[in-house]
């Protein structure tokens, strides 16, 4: 588990380079790729929740992860949220997708695509809810400001 963890981790690096993330971002970006991956891992192995609660539970701590790191570093959330979420990405998912339709399993290609966009659209809502509740809090924190 630890060692999918680094490897997650490695993986995200690269992805960072390949998007010119520099500097420290690029080390905060790979260690939240690595620490979503392990989420991930930990609930689905140990915790033995479902694969889909252990993606949204995986998913949302990545885009906490994300909105506290582009606070600290002042960034924009997009550059954390497209490097953390990354190993949580169903890339296998849609590959054995085509892969079923182009042998012509056509009800394993239709399984194995609903799991899939079950598994995006889960990674999904689980950043539209921590996008949500910061945008709430970052308002009614304004709104206070106003009133004092």
């Amino acid at each position: 588990m630890i060692l999918n963890s680094i490897y997650a981790l490695i993986a995200t690096l690269c992805f960072g380079v390949l998007l010119n993330t520099r500097g420290k971002k690029l080390i905060f970006y790979s260690i939240g790729g690595g620490l979503t991956w392990f989420l991930y891992l930990f609930c689905f192995s140990y915790i033995h929740i479902s694969m889909i609660l252990s993606y949204f539970l995986s998913s949302m701590f990545g885009a906490i992860y994300s909105e506290i790191m582009a606070r600290v570093l002042k960034t924009p959330v997009t550059t954390f949220i497209i490097g953390v979420l990354i190993p949580l990405v169903p890339g296998s998912g849609m590959y054995n997708t085509m892969l079923e339709t182009v042998q012509g399993n056509i009800d394993k290609s239709i399984n194995t695509g609903i799991n899939t966009i079950i598994i995006a659209a889960t990674i999904a809502v689980g950043i539209f809810s921590v996008s949500s509740i910061s945008k709430s809090i970052v308002l009614f924190k304004q709104k206070i400001k106003k009133i004092k």
